[in-house]
């Protein structure tokens, strides 16, 4: 109790630093995992390796999809269950979380595998690129349990106002996958096979470190002798978990046409240069979701709490955060895309002129992307989904597909690269007249709930 007690008490500065630095960390981790990830595959199988990588990309999307619908929609309603002070509820809901975690990731599996090449083939992959996609999503589909478990669980663990454990995991799983991909690919020579196998290994130790945490440390203890299922509990999760959800689902949908797109309009070339401005995006966007993680359980408990001017105060100091790395990262990469693109595969002269052109191209509003995530995802962290989803939607769907299909056929490969400053300026601006009319609600609850000075 008196870890979540701390959500209403301590200073939001505090707060920010105890809860989002350790997320911060653990996604940079993560994403420097991503980047090394393919770095190996780049050097060590070569550009067939990251086509296959950047091909298979919208299934892991799936995956992440579903961990993020249960583990941060339950998540979010056991940091609004432990303001509310109902310590039973949030740990039943925790039981429910946990089996649908199961359930949909065996679901995934046996649907995945019975129709992995049609699958691979309608994401993008030549005759080429298919046998490495085939070797690396099999794989992958193969040990999806312990992705959503150890990804899904974890935003628990956050969520009950333990910070650091949950970095903890994410640290423990991306340097043992990095060790790992060296191991493999280099050192017993299983190339793609051997990177796909680093990240399941990696992935099942980190789900067991996060179910050891649950069933004996944590405040909110998952009992799986007395997991009782409530329809009522599993709807109110995947509602409130939708945003998340969407946003990965239409990720990855988005991703599926633009592998197709890249694929005609720019082959094999452009699919793996586009594989590397998505790793390299990843190093600035997941420590704007660490801090957006770090913000969801601060958020909730004082909405919950009903603590109106602390939620006000971690929202605006968090979007300041927010865009201050998006500005530091879109700098960075106009200043070396070159030099960040040859780490892939310094040898490919041609690899690394349209990753550059492509990183530059396709990030140009990145110093607005910040903003637009800390501003959707506030309505998910006070419990509102269908806002959330239209914000986090109306990027990636709404602006983003319709741009990837209407500006290639005028524009061929550039109209495929400012398919993502386009969407980006449109979310940005929805987003930020939704919340501008969300702050006057909220200042509006503020004064109502003032006493009124004596007479």
């Amino acid at each position: 109790m008196k870890r979540s007690r701390q959500l209403g008490e301590e200073s939001i500065n505090k707060l920010l630093v105890k809860f989002s630095v350790p997320a911060i960390i653990g996604m940079l981790v993560n994403s420097l995992y991503n980047i090394v990830d393919r770095i190996f595959v780049g050097n060590g199988v070569g550009s067939l390796g990251l086509s296959a990588i950047t091909v298979e990309f919208p299934l892991t999307l799936v995956v992440m999809s579903v961990a993020l619908l249960i583990g941060v929609g339950s998540g979010t309603l056991i940091s609004i269950r432990l303001g509310e002070k109902k310590e039973s509820e949030a740990g039943e809901i925790l039981g429910n979380a946990f089996f649908l975690l199961v359930i949909l990731s065996v679901l995934i599996t046996v649907v995945g595998l019975a129709w992995l090449d049609p699958l691979m083939s309608l994401l993008g992959a030549s005759a080429e690129v298919l046998p490495y996609a085939r070797d690396y999503a099999g794989i992958i589909l193969a040990g999806t349990v312990f992705w959503t478990v150890g990804m899904g669980m974890n935003n628990i663990i956050r969520a009950e106002g333990n910070p650091q454990v949950a970095m903890l995991t994410m640290l423990i799983g991306a340097l043992l996958n990095i060790v790992l991909d060296a191991v493999f690919i280099f050192a017993f020579g299983w190339g793609i096979k051997g990177a796909a196998l680093a990240t399941i290994i990696a992935k099942a130790v980190s789900a067991l470190w996060v179910l050891h945490y649950l069933l004996t440390r944590s405040q909110v203890r998952l009992r799986l002798d007395k997991i009782r299922l409530r329809l009522a509990h599993m709807l109110r999760i995947v509602a409130i978990g939708f945003a998340p959800f969407a946003r990965q689902l239409a990720a990855s949908l988005l991703n599926v046409i633009l592998n197709i797109s890249l694929s005609t309009y720019g082959g094999d070339l452009a699919l793996a240069a586009m594989g590397v401005v998505m790793s390299l995006s990843t190093l600035i966007f997941m420590p704007i979701i660490g801090l957006d993680h770090g913000l969801q359980p601060i958020i909730g408990y004082n909405h919950g709490a009903r603590n109106f001017h602390r939620v006000r105060e971690a929202f605006v100091k968090g979007l300041v955060v927010a865009t201050a790395v998006s500005v530091l990262g879109f700098i960075v990469i106009n200043l070396f895309p070159a030099q960040l693109v040859a780490m892939f595969n310094a040898k490919d002269a041609e690899l690394i002129a349209l990753g550059s052109r492509a990183l530059r191209i396709y990030l140009l509003l990145l110093p607005v992307i910040g903003a637009q995530i800390i501003g959707s995802s506030y309505f998910q962290a006070v419990g509102r989904p269908v806002p959330a989803a239209i914000l986090t939607l109306s990027r990636q769907v709404l602006i983003l597909i319709p741009a990837l299909l209407i500006l290639p056929p005028f524009f061929g490969l550039n109209g495929v690269f400012y398919a993502g400053p386009t969407a980006d300026f449109v979310a940005t601006v929805l987003t930020g007249l939704w919340v501008a009319v969300e702050m006057r609600k909220l200042t509006k609850k503020e004064r109502e709930m003032a006493p009124t000075p004596a007479r």
